[in-house]
């Protein structure tokens, strides 16, 4: 069995090469960055279900189908749009395909291979062109796979290749989902998409060269590209409450996270509503923090998590032995994220505007007592 080897190229990151416009006078939160306001166009979400300018139908390809692609992947296709994604496992590959996915193996992990698992060929693997022509047959593309240690995105180490194979005859669109980690040591401040990225760890400086890196490669072959910064994501199966319910103690990286007085967060659904109306209003080069209306602090969400799953249950459930104690620091490193943008331009009306509502979501959705079974 032949496995097609790619050299890795390199993808040097650059200034964005897109028209901008002055920032809103409106708007002076935190220090200002190059990135400026555009005007964006309109349009509805069922003329993409129906078709689009190309004449064929939307067809979107998700580059990581982990928790988000899983709720943007059902949610498009419940709109009648065909999806197509890849995952990193075999068992995994397995698990989605029985929920109705299309999913190829992508391994993400080594940037010398590129290989796809086809459906009903086990183990065929393709060639770097069939790759490209599978991204080709798609209207929309969602990057959803985080950066590696040493390597940065390990799609764009095919970058060159990508820029000479990829075009616009029918992808037309793309996002590459970031996080609000780039902003760095912000003091506690308000931050906005004009606010200058100073990302501290290794993985948060790979994310900010992605993402230039994506609006570049989108805007040299023609493709609306876009970027989302996103705050802590989470959702029915991965929320305050689902953790509670595990039972099990936080990593040293969420405990760390307890003792924050901001956090950024946004409900998956949130998630996929923003990444609709960035479809029916593309704007090329634009960045947009997809986050709710409320940065609290983690020991709030889950003292809430705990006085709602309390009140449902009738159950007292202590506190200290998932968060442990609480302490006063200061505010180094945090930061308070705006959404302004993603609600003027994109029109985004939060589902969930505040952790609160969107416990109160899951917490509903629960109809037996999980603590019994």
């Amino acid at each position: 069995m032949d496995v097609c080897r790619i050299p890795a190229v390199r993808f040097p990151a650059g200034p964005l090469r897109h028209p901008v416009d002055p920032v809103s006078k409106n708007l002076s939160i935190g220090r200002p960055s190059s990135v400026r306001f555009c005007s964006s166009s309109s349009a509805e979400l069922r003329h993409f279900c129906n078709g689009n300018n190309h004449g064929t139908q939307n067809r979107m390809f998700i580059l990581g189908m982990g928790f988000v692609g899983q709720f943007v992947a059902q949610d498009l296709m419940n709109q009648g749009w065909v999806v197509s994604g890849t995952c990193t496992s075999v068992s995994k590959k397995e698990m989605l395909e029985k929920l109705g996915f299309n999913v190829h193996l992508f391994d993400a992990t080594d940037p010398k291979l590129v290989f796809f698992l086809l459906n009903f060929r086990p183990f065929i693997f393709m060639n770097k062109l069939e790759v490209i022509n599978i991204l080709n047959e798609h209207t929309h593309l969602l990057v959803s796979i985080p950066p590696c240690k040493d390597i940065g995105d390990p799609v764009l180490q095919h970058a060159k290749l990508l820029k000479k194979k990829l075009n616009n005859k029918h992808l037309q669109w793309l996002c590459y989902l970031s996080t609000t980690s780039v902003y760095g040591d912000c003091g506690g401040e308000w931050v906005d998409e004009t606010y200058q990225p100073n990302p501290k760890s290794e993985l948060a400086k790979l994310r900010l060269a992605a993402e230039e890196q994506w609006l570049s490669l989108g805007h040299d072959i023609g493709v609306s590209s876009h970027v989302f910064r996103l705050g802590g994501i989470y959702g029915p199966g991965r929320s305050a409450i689902d953790t509670i319910l595990k039972q099990g103690n936080l990593s040293d990286v969420q405990r760390g996270r307890s003792f924050k007085k901001y956090t950024a967060r946004v409900h998956v659904a949130d998630i996929c509503n923003a990444l609709k109306e960035s479809i029916c209003k593309p704007n090329p080069g634009r960045i947009y923090n997809i986050v709710d209306d409320d940065p609290a602090p983690r020991t709030q969400v889950f003292s809430y998590a705990h006085k709602l799953m309390n009140e449902k249950w009738g159950c007292e459930m202590k506190e200290e032995g998932i968060l442990g104690r609480n302490v006063e620091g200061s505010l180094v490193g945090e930061k308070r994220v705006v959404n302004r943008r993603m609600k003027n331009e994109l029109g985004v009306r939060l589902i969930y505007p505040s952790y609160r509502s969107g416990l109160e979501s899951i917490c509903d959705k629960i109809h037996e007592n999980p603590l019994l079974t």
